[in-house]
């Protein structure tokens, strides 16, 4: 259970949220609304105040590193800090990731490439794939779908579905509404900074 109880900081929040195994909430609104800044105080990554917990355990409890590997943040635009597709995961995540990969409709030897080869939207799977592969618990997906075409966005609402089937909670950012139906157990409205 991911629970977030007065989440704040300086003009967003408070924010109070409880998803169980399973659930995908959709964070909804517009542009500038603070949906990203909401995700990224869950992951730890921007300063915040009050309580997020995941199976009872604090998200103050737990060094950083470790709490965004439960709680894995991908970032509307994700980033690439080595050259190769290879340094960006472990050794064993060509075949333990080749069912995902070939719903993302990537070939077989992406691992190989340099990162500078990569199309937009190759990026983007491939930071789908890359998030997964820590095996999160929870997915913060800011925008995941945007530069893909509709048949990697299947692929990829495939594969969150697959991994939601099997446990994940999932909080997607998303403008797309039918995306929102397709995927969403629930939804979260901001806007101004705060749930609506």
């Amino acid at each position: 259970m991911l629970r977030i109880e007065s989440l704040r900081r300086d003009r967003f929040g408070p924010f109070d949220l409880a998803l169980a195994p399973g659930e995908v909430c959709a964070v909804t609104g517009p542009s500038g609304s603070g949906k990203s800044v909401f995700l990224r105080m869950i992951a730890d990554l921007d300063p915040s105040e009050g309580r997020v917990s995941l199976d009872e355990i604090d998200r103050d409890a737990v060094p950083a590193p470790l709490w965004r590997r439960r709680v894995t943040y991908l970032a509307a635009e994700p980033g690439w800090w080595a050259e190769t597709v290879a340094e960006h995961f472990s050794a064993d995540a060509p075949a333990s990731l080749a069912r995902e990969r070939a719903a993302l409709r990537l070939p077989e030897d992406v691992f190989g490439w340099p990162v500078a080869r990569l199309s937009t939207g190759e990026r983007q799977r491939l930071a789908l794939l890359r998030a997964l592969a820590g095996g999160p618990k929870v997915l913060l997906l800011d925008e995941p779908t945007a530069s893909l075409d509709p048949v990697s966005v299947r692929g990829a609402e495939a594969v969150i579905q697959e991994r939601r089937a099997a446990g994940l909670i999932v909080l997607l950012v998303s403008h797309d509404p039918a995306q929102v139906a397709r995927l969403a157990t629930g939804r979260l409205a901001v806007a101004g900074g705060r749930a609506a």
